[in-house]
């Protein structure tokens, strides 16, 4: 009885018991109706920046590391209604609290 023969009608997990789970994860795919050949035609293929530009722009929005660092990474315990008040008012709070850290300080 060949390999293939004897896996139809077995369930994942014995086929992965006796042959392995690679087996049983190829088995699977074998067995699924809306998979074939033709899902791995690319000549239609085109770039993710043309399908999706808006789904690519958020991701190329974030920001990588600085090339001259202006700000120091710190870490600091405050109270938890002081963040709260500064995360109240939206994206950005980090920035908020040190402009008023710097005019409590500075008084720029």
């Amino acid at each position: 009885m060949s390999k293939s023969a004897e896996i139809k009608g077995m369930t994942f997990d014995e086929i992965a018991a006796r042959h392995g789970t690679e087996a049983a994860i190829n088995a699977g795919i074998a067995e699924d109706p809306e998979w074939g050949p033709e899902e791995l035609d690319m000549s239609n293929a085109r770039p993710v920046t043309e399908t999706l530009p808006d789904l690519v722009q958020h991701y190329r929005r974030s920001r990588g590391k600085q090339k001259t660092p202006t700000k120091t990474q710190t870490t600091i315990r405050l109270d938890t209604d002081l963040v709260d008040h500064f995360r109240a008012d939206g994206k950005g709070w980090q920035t908020r609290l040190n402009d008023t850290l710097r005019q409590a300080v500075f008084g720029e």
